[in-house]
């Protein structure tokens, strides 16, 4: 049997806080236990030695010369294990891990991510991108960033966003047709997105049939991000969202020849295991995205109203 099974550690535990404070009513206070409680486990030491610790008089409360023999070895140790659990702590909260599917962690978290190190100069973030952010790995994350029409089992999940896509493409693969003019004309041209459920009801709201897209031979498995990158080569037309790509859209490097735009149903979830939920790392990031996160839908929106329908600004 090992030696730390055989020690009553709760035992010893009563006893320093009960010589510190040299009353048994104080040190049950302290310790959130009844006098009862704590006499109980002195007595349990004191079997465990073979010898009483304590002279109990009507007034005080005197070591006997095993107590005073014991104390300081206690008592060290027990600084020993709040140094221990104290470094441990702040090994836990030194590094945020995160995991986020690609196109999230590129275009969106990554380049606002100084701001929360601004924030928090003291948590170290570690991004992974994946492709599949629900995938098992050999260590659970501390953050997830999830992807579905329904809220992930087994986390804490906090809503983030849910976007609206639209056909994209090059400048210059519009002008090898003489420009779109109409829905219609998207159906000229390579489709790099697959023409799923989704995405059939932008055709159908655009009131086009899709049935004659000629798909691309690209198949990015949905990353929004090599989608974009093959529609800006001129690959053909990408379903993308004008919230992740607003800078390429700004730059000229993509067009989004219409306003029509279409939902797939699914949201963005920040999600966390329940036993990490009161880590002051965590509670500081769910914090800091779900402000920034709110303050960005709410300039992406103000941006994409029409120039007379904007507030005026002083």
């Amino acid at each position: 049997m090992k030696l730390s099974r055989q020690l009553p550690l709760n035992a010893l535990r009563v006893f320093e806080a009960v010589a510190r404070l040299q009353n048994f009513t104080r040190a049950a206070e302290e310790l959130g236990m009844t006098q009862t409680a704590v006499s109980y486990q002195i007595k349990l030491l004191e079997d465990h030695l073979g010898d009483t610790v304590f002279i109990r008089k009507p007034r005080a409360l005197q070591l006997t010369e095993t107590g005073t023999q014991l104390l300081p070895k206690v008592s060290e140790a027990f600084e020993l294990l709040a140094e221990a659990m104290q470094a441990a702590r702040h090994t836990i909260d030194a590094t945020l891990d995160i995991h986020s599917p690609p196109t999230f962690a590129s275009h969106w978290l990554s380049p606002r991510l100084a701001g929360f190190r601004a924030l928090h100069p003291n948590i170290g973030v570690r991004l992974l991108r994946m492709m599949d952010a629900s995938e098992k790995q050999g260590t659970a994350p501390d953050i997830t960033i999830r992807i579905s029409a329904k809220q992930p089992e087994n986390l804490v999940c906090h809503p983030l966003m849910r976007l609206r896509y639209s056909p994209m493409l090059s400048p210059e693969l519009a002008a090898s047709i003489g420009g779109i003019h109409e829905p219609a004309d998207l159906l000229k041209l390579p489709w790099i997105s697959e023409i799923d459920g989704a995405w059939l009801d932008w055709f159908e709201s655009a009131k086009i049939s899709a049935a004659s897209i000629r798909p691309t031979s690209l198949d990015a498995l949905g990353a929004q991000d090599i989608e974009a990158r093959a529609a800006i080569s001129g690959h053909g037309v990408a379903m993308l969202s004008p919230f992740f790509f607003r800078d390429d859209l700004s730059s000229g490097r993509l067009i989004q020849p219409f306003g029509l735009s279409a939902g797939d149903g699914k949201t963005y979830w920040l999600a966390y295991p329940a036993a990490r939920r009161n880590m002051r790392k965590i509670q500081a990031f769910r914090q800091w995205i779900e402000e920034t996160m709110a303050t960005d839908l709410a300039d992406h929106a103000l941006q994409t109203l029409p120039p007379e329908a904007r507030p005026a600004t002083a």
